[in-house]
């Protein structure tokens, strides 16, 4: 093997290892919180309402801090990147302070953080692993959900052992965000990408007229709308139920491992059709049946989530994979993934403060997971249009 291929393999997986590192940081500084809300609100004396905010804010931050993305245009991606994990450790380090101030301040700065590695990734993606588009998305995707679930499952637990309680357990994830600088730093180091490779392309067909454009965007926005709703209240409404918090905090850990583990077999299923419609129909339905089920049934939760699981882990494999089959090529793909991030967590972001509304507008849970059933209704009517065999700017 030649110096200069050698060379190349070496950025190859300098490049994947920077890549999958700053995945591991795009959740666990969100997820974290659902298991340790109500300790937040009793010290902070926070609604329900507001606690519902707290878990939105990142989801607004990611609609309206997207656009950021297109500063690799001037920067380059790997800079961008480093630039958004330097700015993620300070929102972590700020939100950790112990007031409410650095708990929403701290929450929008990270959120716009994570906002720019949502958008870039998937970019990145298509412009340097081209040929291996779904292994390095689906690597993407199980690194996003596993990492989520620990963060989910450890957040109790941690704030247990470190001396500064729950402060401390949020601080924790810092850490991480300081690692994935290494091998950014390290590809601007060997400076081996062109000048344009690195840019954000305007999309070559109006992508804001396309049909399938919105669809993929609906699809996506709802997928994180009750990914979003799960993380966040699914540790109360089990509380409720009456498990213990850490028992809660597991239990939606379940959920996020389960949905790991059908995110799995997801390539291989995309492959075999010709389209995706059936699997973007059907796996939004099944959250319905385990909502419906939860309400009707609260003892079984443990099954219910579970199922809940099974279709969660195929709607966010799906929603990712969209941005490269539905572009034909990586200026199209970066377009999309903006439009249906910056759209997409917007409408996100409306679900943790509608359902923590609707709970204290209820006093219960039964009207927030009937309510939440709806948009995974309206989901699949998406997923059935974005799963189409088409691209977007094509009429069909």
């Amino acid at each position: 093997m030649s110096d200069q291929a050698k060379g190349a393999g070496a950025s190859a997986v300098v490049l994947l290892t920077a890549l999958l590192l700053v995945a591991v940081n795009l959740r666990p500084a969100l997820t974290s919180v659902g298991p340790l809300i109500d300790v937040i609100r009793q010290d902070l004396h926070l609604s329900a309402t507001a606690a519902g905010l707290l878990n939105s804010l990142p989801l607004f931050a990611f609609a309206a801090f997207s656009p950021l993305a297109h500063a690799a245009n001037r920067i380059g991606t790997e800079r961008a990147l480093m630039l958004a994990m330097l700015a993620l450790i300070a929102g972590i380090v700020v939100r950790s302070l112990g007031n409410a101030a650095g708990l929403f301040g701290g929450t929008i700065l990270l959120g716009a953080a994570i906002a720019v590695g949502n958008v870039l990734l998937p970019s990145v993606i298509k412009r340097d692993f081209a040929h291996r588009i779904g292994s390095i998305t689906t690597a993407y995707a199980v690194v996003l959900a596993l990492t989520a679930a620990i963060a989910s499952g450890i957040s109790v637990p941690l704030a247990r052992v470190l001396a500064g309680g729950w402060q401390s357990a949020l601080a924790f994830w810092a850490l991480p965000a300081a690692i994935a600088i290494v091998p950014l730093a390290l590809r601007l180091r060997a400076n081996v990408l062109a000048e344009d490779a690195n840019k954000i392309y305007a999309p070559a067909v109006p992508i804001w007229r396309s049909l399938i454009a919105w669809q993929v965007t609906i699809f996506m926005g709802l997928q994180s709308f009750s990914y979003y709703v799960v993380v966040s209240w699914f540790p109360s409404v089990l509380q409720d139920i009456g498990y213990t918090p850490g028992a809660a905090g597991w239990i939606v850990t379940l959920f996020q491992i389960v949905a790991l583990a059908a995110t799995l077999a997801m390539p291989s299923l995309i492959r075999r059709g010709s389209d995706q419609r059936l699997l973007a129909v059907i796996t939004p339905l099944l959250i319905v049946v385990a909502i419906l089920g939860l309400v009707a049934a609260p003892g079984a939760a443990l099954f219910w989530v579970t199922l809940m699981g099974l279709g969660n882990g195929p709607t966010m494999i799906l929603a990712l994979t969209f941005f490269g089959l539905r572009t034909r090529d990586h200026r199209e793909a970066a377009a999309l993934s903006l439009m249906a991030q910056s759209i997409g967590y917007f409408i996100a972001a409306l679900g943790p403060i509608a359902f923590g509304l609707l709970h204290d507008m209820s006093h219960g849970w039964a009207l927030p997971l009937i309510a939440l059933a709806a948009s995974l209704v309206i989901q699949s009517f998406a997923g059935y249009g974005a799963g189409r065999n088409t691209h977007v700017g094509v009429a069909r």
